[in-house]
């Protein structure tokens, strides 16, 4: 069997353009990941800040030998949406990730990812969209570890790929409203882009002020750190080609690096799990979902 491989997925909150191209070029020149996801996932009104150095980007990454694979948006709400999603799959130069159905249908017949947001959650959805050139599915993050080994099991029979999500606030759900805008007293067509102020988003509490969730724009994600560092002996023998670590304001070089001396043997499964937790002692860690609990729940290797 081949070795799991490491991927980063694409940067879903909202960084200043330099601060973003700066952190992928340190991706490319030090951390041990074979592809990269890059492009705006949540808000179309993000991606003229730092679409002028996609190219140069892409370029780093490619010439550090990395994969790099263009992510289309989650939603898509008006023509202009729907016009840059029709771009992004015309680009034949990169290997595209779907996010939604509309990307799908301009990507059918070409090779194709389909990302973590799309609801592939048994054997006949899979089927339907490796027929249409699905190469490689990242399964949504609320996925236990029975269903992802049955998944796994299929797409290897079907000679596509399997990429569990296994690092980062866990993407839950989009809606077309902007929470970030509204906690502000703004509308949505006038946000002033306040979700730039929180580059890993904002803690959302309780009535009774315990953290719950957090807001990313349009997005709602966990709070907690979805943190499979110490399951990854399980995951390999799911067959589970690929891992995916989400972006977010840290020092991700630094988790990769741990992610790869697991996969590695350099460290077992104890110390990759609280070496991920002592990075963000702050952040609770969460393997619920995988260890079919409830998804904030950790439970140690």
């Amino acid at each position: 069997m081949d070795a799991m491989k490491l991927t980063l997925g694409p940067v879903l909150f909202n960084w200043p353009p330099g601060v973003w191209r700066d952190f992928y070029f340190r991706i490319a020149d030090e951390a041990p990941v074979e592809t990269v996801y890059l492009g705006e996932v949540i808000c179309s009104k993000r991606l003229p800040f730092f679409e002028t150095h996609l190219p140069d980007v892409a370029e780093r990454l490619a010439a550090a030998g990395k994969t790099v694979v263009l992510s289309s948006l989650a939603l898509v709400m008006n023509k202009r949406d729907a016009r840059l999603v029709r771009d992004l799959a015309a680009d034949e130069n990169f290997m595209v990730e779907a996010n939604d159905v509309s990307s799908v249908a301009h990507l059918a017949g070409r090779p194709h990812v389909i990302g973590p947001l799309m609801n592939v959650y048994n054997e006949d959805t899979m089927d339907v969209l490796a027929a249409d050139g699905a190469v490689r599915f990242c399964l949504p993050p609320e996925l236990p570890a029975s269903r992802i080994e049955i998944l796994a099991e299929h797409a290897r029979r079907r000679g596509v790929e399997t990429e569990v999500f296994a690092y980062g606030r866990a993407p839950l759900a989009l809606s077309a409203r902007c929470y970030h805008a509204r906690i502000h007293g703004l509308a949505k067509d006038n946000c002033q882009f306040v979700c730039s102020r929180d580059p890993d988003g904002v803690s959302v509490t309780t009535l009774d002020e315990q953290p719950f969730m957090t807001v990313n724009g349009i997005q709602t994600l966990s709070h907690s750190l979805v943190n499979l560092a110490g399951d990854l002996r399980a995951l390999r023998q799911m067959n589970v080609t690929h891992l995916r670590l989400s972006p977010r304001a840290g020092d991700m070089v630094a988790v990769a690096q741990t992610f790869r001396d697991t996969l590695d043997g350099v460290l077992c499964a104890n110390e990759a799990f609280s070496r991920i937790v002592e990075m963000t002692p702050e952040i609770p860690p969460a393997n619920g979902f995988f260890r079919e609990s409830c998804g904030h729940n950790a439970v140690k290797p």
